[in-house]
């Protein structure tokens, strides 16, 4: 399958490695093919940089770490996400047709999407 990984997915498996965001990650990046907007990126390093800056030195070999597609996110405006700076990473989902985003974002969440399908990361975990 194809999953975008969310932003907020990111932030949490960089910060605490043993949490459920970083199973579900770590679980993406072993069995399906796992996407990433160049604003997800963007969006991850200025959050950290902004918010967590003792992870700063460690985003790099992070994401060197994952293997993962990288995609365009269009800016265009979206109907569909009531949050304008969401919008860039549903675009990208739906353009890259995606399967699922995994995401804690309730902007993401409320959509009720059949395709790309949202879960929660603990929704998306398989034991």
């Amino acid at each position: 399958m194809r999953i975008l990984v969310d932003t907020n997915i990111l932030i949490s498996a960089l910060l605490y490695p043993d949490s459920t965001p970083a199973k579900a990650l770590f679980q993406v990046a072993k069995d399906h093919e796992m996407i990433l907007t160049d604003y997800n990126i963007a969006e991850f390093r200025r959050i950290a940089s902004t918010k967590f800056h003792m992870v700063l030195p460690d985003i790099e070999l992070f994401l060197a770490k994952l293997d993962f597609s990288l995609v365009l996110a269009p800016h265009a405006p979206q109907k569909l996400i009531t949050d304008p700076k969401d919008a860039p990473i549903l675009n990208a989902a739906i353009i890259e047709d995606v399967d699922i985003i995994i995401s804690g974002d309730k902007h993401f969440l409320s959509l009720g999407l059949k395709r790309p399908k949202v879960l929660r990361a603990s929704d998306f975990i398989v034991d």
